[in-house]
């Protein structure tokens, strides 16, 4: 299979990038990556890629429709998240049986339009990252071998008014595999979420 990657952005066309150019991009990576040192290989031709760039480059679209696909499962890392449209597909997938499971930073129990109740209202899991001064993962795990990241916060901000990036790397199970253990561990640490009062 050819691979390709996909950029989007304001501009609103997309932009794909050679085999050539990402085998030198991931080559410079493995030198310096440990997270292709971890995996243990370079991306693969079954490997696709999408890059979205803020503001208004679609990435909250996106990730909805990448949840929209979801089957199995779900693990979230995020910092700060306000965005409806997200917090609903993520219970949509709850509702069709999907395992959806979330790690917030502590900021989200206090923060104004924060979707802990949303997610607990659907009966999705939500834990707290109690030992770090922030939790400053954007990570969407989807099905054991997709992987939504970047520096997207999951909020209407990122998408409307702030200059972010996000990427979406899907049918890769080996990276995912990467952000799987890391989820877990961040998992070990955390506090389930006491349940707050649903408005």
């Amino acid at each position: 299979m050819r691979m390709q990657i996909i950029i989007m952005s304001s501009l609103k066309f997309p932009i794909t990038i050679s085999l050539a150019v990402i085998a030198f991009v991931g080559s410079a990576l493995c030198q310096n990556t440990s997270l292709f040192t971890q995996s243990g290989r370079n991306i693969t031709p079954d490997t696709a890629i999408e890059v979205y760039f803020s503001p208004n480059g679609g990435g909250e679209q996106a990730i909805v429709k990448e949840l929209s696909r979801a089957k199995r499962s779900v693990l979230v890392l995020a910092y700060s998240f306000t965005s409806a449209p997200i917090a609903q597909a993520l219970g949509q997938a709850k509702d069709r049986g999907v395992d959806v499971q979330v790690i917030l930073d502590k900021s989200q129990k206090r923060a104004r339009y924060s979707v802990i109740n949303y997610l607990q209202s659907h009966r999705i899991t939500v834990f707290i990252d109690i030992p770090h001064a922030i939790a400053h993962n954007k990570v969407m795990i989807v099905d054991g071998v997709d992987v939504i990241t970047g520096s997207y916060n999951f909020t209407s901000a990122a998408e409307k008014r702030n200059a972010e990036n996000l990427i979406i790397i899907r049918n890769d199970p080996q990276i995912a595999s990467v952000y799987t253990r890391e989820w877990h561990r961040l998992n070990s640490q955390s506090a389930l979420a006491t349940l707050q009062t649903i408005q």
